[in-house]
This record gives C-alpha cells, structure tokens and sequence, in this order.
C-alpha cells in the first residue's frame, strides 16, 4: 500500500476511533463502512488526517486515522469512469476525459463526483461542480495552463482543477492567471508564492 496522499479515498476507520462528541450522522457513515478522504495536513507518524462526508456541505468532519486502521485506498486517477448521467458534473468528466488524458499527466475526480464514483451513493446533483486533481511532478508552464483552462471551460459545468505539486497543490485557475504569486496549498498551510514547484520560496 502507498502512502496515503490527499483526496485519497480509505475505507477501515472504525466508528470507535472518533471522539465522544462526535455527531450521530459520522458515527453512522463509518458504521455503514463508508470511506474517509485524506486531507492535507501534517500528523504523527502512523496517522494520517482525514476528513467524514455525510450529507450536504454542513456534514463535514475533521479527525485523524491509524494508518494501521486501513483496509482499502483509492486514488483519483483510478476513478476515471465513463458514465451515462444526467447530471452536467458526471457529463463533464466523461468529455474532458480525453483532453485530460492527452495531457500525460496522472489525474483524476475528487469531491462529490470521485465519492459517488467510488461508492455508489448518489451525492452528485444538478448543480455539482466537477473537481479534478492533476498530478504536476514538474513545473507546467502558465501558457499551458492557460490553454488547458480555455477547454475546461466549455465543459456543461464548472470545473475546478488541483495541480498536485511535489510541495502542496495550487488552483489550474490560478495558475493560469495572470497574478505574480500564487496560493499554495501545503501540509504546513497555505502560502503565497510565485513558483508552486520551488522548494525555497518564503511565506509571504
């Protein structure tokens, strides 16, 4: 099993492992051994920080699980599925899919649309947005970016891109704008920077 990285999908964290306090619809989703999501953020060795998902954005925890807990990982980039829907999200993926593909980078759906696709429960609605991560090893020039956006954009939804760098993830959309520094997204936190692949960049 790799290490696992952010948007990672787990499955395995017993309901036992959340707090006392813990609300009753996320004792119920590890009860019904649903998955939890890898979030970004540092933790002790044997830990990793994930986060629940249950219904509706206001059904949203943090907590931390054993690494020793998991009993299954998946990551976007094997989520790749083409499906018949009705909805504009799952109609995106499928024809941005060959563009994505042609790019030669690792990539795939997180959010509402990578849970659905990896669980079955429909969580995808008429106005879900579709959230992809792009894994970028190494520098992707903001000409690029721009004109990887210009087609995103004619996609039957909004599209929101995560360019996962060596040291955290950056918006395509950012990127591809025009503005000198950049949010970085890191284990650490978020900075601003100019290059999201330099390892010396300072906070802002």
């Amino acid at each position: 099993m790799n290490a696992p990285r952010p948007h990672d999908l787990l499955w395995g964290m017993p309901a036992t492992a959340l707090p006392t306090d813990a609300p009753q619809w996320a004792l119920e989703v590890l009860a019904n051994g649903r998955p939890v999501v890898v979030r970004r953020s540092t933790c002790e060795e044997g830990w990793v920080a994930v986060g629940l998902r249950g219904q509706g954005r206001a059904q949203r925890l943090g907590a931390l699980m054993r690494v020793a807990d998991i009993q299954r990982q998946q990551s976007p980039e094997v989520l790749r599925v083409k499906v018949q829907s009705p909805w504009p999200a799952l109609q995106a993926l499928a024809s941005v899919a060959p563009v994505m593909q042609a790019s030669g980078l690792a990539w795939g759906p997180t959010g509402g649309v990578g849970y659905q696709l990896a669980t079955g429960i429909e969580v995808v609605h008429a106005g879900s947005d579709l959230d992809l991560l792009m894994r970028t090893p190494r520098p992707l020039a903001r000409t690029q970016a721009r004109e990887l956006l210009d087609i995103l954009d004619c996609a039957p939804c909004r599209i929101d891109v995560q360019l996962e760098t060596p040291l955290g993830a950056v918006a395509l959309r950012e990127w591809a704008g025009f503005a000198r520094r950049v949010l970085l997204k890191s284990p650490h936190g978020p900075r601003l920077v100019s290059d999201p692949w330099a390892a010396l960049e300072r906070a802002a």
